[in-house]
């Protein structure tokens, strides 16, 4: 949606491949500011290929993607400076004694990759980054622990790939990303679609922040890094004792809302998956 909307805005000519998993009204804002939006029958990394190779096909067109684009990589790099200028606004230490502790939702892995990696170049061993994925779709999660990177498919593994989550339907990983991240990320949670509406619900109720169902995926991570045996084992193999997690911050990465239509807000409120 940014970059199509900010392309075209500046009078570029803009072409967004989008695939069936995409909703409807993203499609229908993108044609209302003048975007040509092409829609696949198929999943993410379809689109992204057909439009790669139409792009490719164009001497005088640029392609941006999730996948393999650098420059956007570097793009997502920079919250992490914008992050560390709201910490010290704030008065918020990040050292061993204060650890910042980031759960960030993934789909291609494109985003969560350049935050994290631009904090891990700017926090180093004290901040812990973790991604967040469906359940039925954790492609960087499989990508990096199969070592198979963008050669790992979720439904390779009995998984449907469909999910709630569509900012994070995408049934492959960036090979790119999987490949940087893999000594960086310190874990992978996933989550059920079932509970991306209740944290939302939950959120606007105590709040008053509306946020996409995708992005938050990122609260199922303080639940589990502290409730399962995984979560414990990493606290315990890291020294983050109970003393020390007093002084923790813990970030979840809400991204995604402001541009949302009222009526598929209330759709949302009021959605009960199963």
């Amino acid at each position: 949606l940014s970059i199509g909307i900010s392309s075209a805005a500046i009078g570029f000519k803009v072409k967004v491949h989008m695939s069936a998993d995409a909703r409807q009204w993203k499609k229908d804002l993108l044609r209302s500011k003048g975007v040509e939006v092409i829609e696949y029958a198929d999943d993410y990394s379809k689109a992204v290929a057909e439009g790669r190779k139409l792009s490719d096909a164009d001497p005088m067109s640029y392609f941006v993607d999730d996948e393999k684009s650098v420059t956007l990589f570097l793009g997502y790099a920079v919250a992490a400076k914008r992050l560390d200028a709201q910490l010290k606004e704030k008065g918020i230490a990040v050292d061993e004694a204060h650890p910042l502790i980031v759960y960030v939702p993934a789909g291609v892995g494109g985003a969560p990759g350049g935050v994290c990696y631009g904090l891990k170049r700017l926090y180093g061993d004290n901040v812990h980054c973790f991604f967040v994925e469906p359940t039925q779709c954790p492609s960087v999660l499989l990508g990096m622990a199969t070592q198979k990177f963008e050669q790992a498919n979720v439904r390779d593994y009995g998984l449907s790939g469909k999910t709630e989550a569509d900012g994070l339907a995408c049934a492959s990983p960036s090979g790119f990303v999987t490949r940087i991240d893999s000594n960086l990320i310190s874990g992978d949670f996933t989550i059920e679609d079932a509970k991306l509406y209740d944290f939302m619900r939950l959120l606007h109720k105590t709040e008053d922040v509306l946020i996409e169902p995708s992005s938050c995926a990122a609260f199922i991570g303080p639940v589990h890094l502290e409730s399962t045996e995984a979560g414990k084992g990493y606290l315990a193999k890291q020294g983050l004792t109970a003393d020390v997690m007093k002084n923790a911050t813990q970030i979840c990465w809400a991204t995604g809302g402001r541009l949302v239509p009222d009526e598929v807000w209330k759709e949302y409120l009021v959605k009960v998956v199963k």
